[in-house]
């Protein structure tokens, strides 16, 4: 009865809402509801389409009237489910997904609903880029309030470091902007702690020239793992700015396989200089890296899956991969499950010199 009473309510917000309001009993529900992960298949009692903040403001104001649960939806990628949820709100972004970019001040002005890819077109128009994610159909909210890795960090850091502002639908409401010299205390909190301190509709990135890049994929073999990790860790220890390594150990027919991301912004004559110890006398059985813009880069990074994933995950920082953690991963990759992934982002560079705030 409860659930039927916030229908009906929710229906009578439609002409306070520009955006578009879907329930249970509407056709595109089903396609609605749905996020990339599904492994969380849940119903909201109501999803907001929004068109603009104030959509978002009403919507987040009807959630906390009817004491609801609260998802807010950007490209529908949380890991964690986080865009969705059972009998609740969902305040939806996807459908703001304005990219304004500015390429004498180096600025992009973005709505939260855009997509990594749909912001990267839109800055390379003008040979612009900032830190984003490799996977071109995440969306750039989640992304940029966790933080934001991407294959520019080691320059140009985190995604959240380039934000140099935001628009924010706080929990009473309002719409605010939060910067260095407005709301500085909730500039820093959205800044790499999440989508906890309110609803953020629009970003505003600092751009940095970003053309022709040496990217790609390095596989090796199954079997040597420790060395090939070994071999990451001491070409980022001591290496530029420019490169930024992603290892990665996947199912392979003959066991746990390699792989190596890599993305070089400098020039391609010095990127091949410091692969060099990644392919002699390591061998790898494919090499696809070579120089491409950094647009294709992005979209070839982590295309979208060929069909809808159930998966969980974690993730942990580290100070070093020590022995015994090179041990552990050696270990557990081989005893994995059929359909598993590891990941390691070797932090170096802008990223790991963030000063104290």
């Amino acid at each position: 009865m409860r659930l039927r009473s916030i229908r009906q309510q929710s229906a009578s917000c439609l002409p306070q809402i520009s955006g578009h309001v879907i329930t249970p009993e509407s056709s595109d529900y089903e396609s609605a509801r749905q996020v990339i992960n599904h492994a969380y298949d849940r119903h909201p009692a109501v999803i907001v389409r929004c068109a603009s903040p104030s959509d978002a403001a009403r919507t987040l104001d009807f959630g906390q009237r009817h004491g609801l649960p609260l998802a807010v939806l950007s490209g529908g990628h949380s890991a964690a489910g986080y865009g969705v949820c059972d009998g609740g709100a969902v305040i939806d972004l996807s459908g703001m997904k304005q990219v304004e970019v500015n390429a004498d001040k180096r600025l992009a002005l973005v709505q939260a609903g855009a997509l990594v890819g749909e912001v990267d077109a839109a800055t390379q128009r003008f040979g612009l880029a900032t830190t984003l994610g490799a996977c071109p159909t995440v969306g750039i909210g989640g992304l940029t309030l966790g933080g934001g890795m991407g294959t520019l960090m080691p320059k140009y850091g985190a995604a959240c470091v380039n934000v140099q502002s935001a628009q924010v639908v706080t929990v009473d409401g309002r719409q605010i902007e939060a910067s260095r010299g407005s709301n500085p205390d909730l500039f820093w909190a959205i800044r790499g702690g999440g989508g906890n301190f309110g609803v953020a509709t629009a970003f505003e990135y600092r751009l940095h020239p970003v053309s022709n890049v040496l990217a790609g994929t390095l596989v090796y073999p199954a079997g040597p793992i420790p060395e090939l990790l070994h071999a990451c860790l001491k070409i980022t220890d001591a290496a530029p700015d420019e490169i930024n390594l992603v290892a990665m150990i996947v199912p392979g027919q003959q066991g746990p396989t390699f792989l190596i991301l890599v993305g070089y912004s400098g020039q391609p004559g010095a990127g091949n200089d410091l692969l060099k110890p990644l392919r002699a006398p390591l061998r790898p059985l494919q090499d696809t890296v070579n120089v491409m813009s950094y647009l294709e880069s992005q979209a070839s990074g982590f295309p979208p899956p060929a069909r809808p994933l159930s998966y969980f995950t974690t993730s942990l920082f580290l100070p070093q991969l020590s022995e015994p953690v090179i041990a552990d991963i050696t270990s557990a990759t081989k005893d994995a499950p059929q359909k598993f992934r590891v990941m390691i982002s070797c932090l170096h560079g802008a990223v790991t010199r963030v000063p104290i705030q």
